[in-house]
């Protein structure tokens, strides 16, 4: 615990050489009331695939160690949800009902949250979100998986899997927390269960005690409350054809989600045309309206998923679906390089110059 400052102290009374009158109290320097001034805590770890980084700052009534305490155990809590929800993991439970197509298996109450999360997501967004996206996984491969030589997969391979590609498939029965999945059918729930992580880890922030801090897991960011000189949290929009530090536009966030789809973030180019690791499951390729858009909204959740669908379905329908959702905003760059920001973000939105041009 670092310290809070002195306490000020008692003044010393001392008597006056004139009897006739009292001396006033007189404090000394080292009595005075010292100014508390915060000191910045910052942790960076690695967690679902990507870096975590956590920033806050020192009040008089929380010092470094219990800001530390409150971070270990948001860590903690995101680790142990990426251990129930991850598909790369052989003992999650979204593991084991990719094990088991067409069989029931049992989760527990948080995978069952996203699931249903994930299902509503397809079902607002013209099946644009589909959690059985995972079924193309082994065609497309992005990332930590992309191939050193990377070239589009066969049309005839992703109209093959492309037939299994829907959450519609998908079975709950709720009060058993139990799922099931078609036959052929493979689930992934990467695209909600990031953003319900973030938001997961924000609240045991919260109970912890911290009421402002930063939370960013990759793309993801939760901005509470404000810094220590009242101004709040603000985020770089990154430009999608500039440097990968540009930025074309700021978005502050207080008490906010932000998230952005961008097709620069996990791509290739092969025959001189650009394939990234945003997939439309209507067609099982690339979709191609947008370069970019970031979401803003109440949680990390909702941001997580409107921001592929927006993206999916082209800034028009985009700017739509989110529009539908309450608390959420959007700013969208097409695939002309034109920037579209919603309603709820008008005079939100810093924009410092045009997105650089270039395919």
């Amino acid at each position: 615990m670092i310290g809070l400052g002195t306490m000020p102290g008692c003044a010393e009374n001392r008597a006056s050489p004139t009897p006739a009158r009292s001396a006033a109290p007189v404090a000394s320097a080292s009595s005075a009331p010292q100014k508390f001034e915060a000191s910045k805590v910052e942790f960076k770890g690695a967690a679902m695939g990507t870096s975590v980084t956590v920033i806050a700052y020192t009040t008089p009534k929380l010092g470094e160690a219990r800001i530390q305490q409150a971070i270990d155990a948001a860590m903690a809590e995101i680790r142990r949800l990426e251990a129930l929800m991850s598909s790369w993991q052989k003992t999650s439970e979204v593991s084991r009902i990719n094990a088991e197509p067409g069989s029931f298996v049992p989760v527990s109450p948080e995978t069952l949250e996203v699931i249903d999360k994930g299902l509503w997501a397809g079902a607002i967004s013209e099946g644009t979100f589909d959690i059985t996206f995972q079924t193309l996984s082994g065609l497309w491969k992005f990332g930590d998986a992309q191939d050193p030589n990377p070239v589009p997969p066969k049309a005839s391979e992703v109209l093959r899997l492309r037939r299994h590609v829907d959450f519609r498939k998908v079975e709950v029965k709720r009060t058993e927390r139990l799922v099931k999945i078609a036959p052929e059918q493979q689930l992934g729930l990467e695209g909600v269960a990031k953003g319900y992580i973030v938001d997961a880890a924000a609240k045991v922030l919260r109970q912890g005690g911290l009421t402002a801090f930063l939370l960013r897991a990759g793309g993801d960011l939760y901005g509470a409350g404000t810094k220590p000189d009242g101004q709040p949290w603000v985020a770089g929009i990154q430009d999608p054809r500039g440097s990968k530090e540009g930025y074309f536009a700021t978005l502050e966030l207080r008490d906010r989600a932000f998230s952005t789809a961008g097709d620069y973030a996990r791509a290739y180019t092969s025959g001189g045309k650009r394939y990234h690791h945003i997939i439309d499951p209507r067609t099982g390729y690339p979709a191609s309206a947008c370069r970019s858009v970031t979401v803003w909204a109440d949680t990390a959740l909702l941001a997580d998923v409107i921001d592929d669908s927006a993206f999916i379905l082209g800034p028009e329908k985009g700017l739509k679906l989110v529009e539908s959702v309450a608390g959420v905003g959007a700013v969208i760059v097409d695939a002309n390089n034109e920037v579209w920001v919603s309603q709820r973000l008008q005079g939100k939105v810093t924009l410092l110059h045009a997105p650089t041009a270039g395919d």
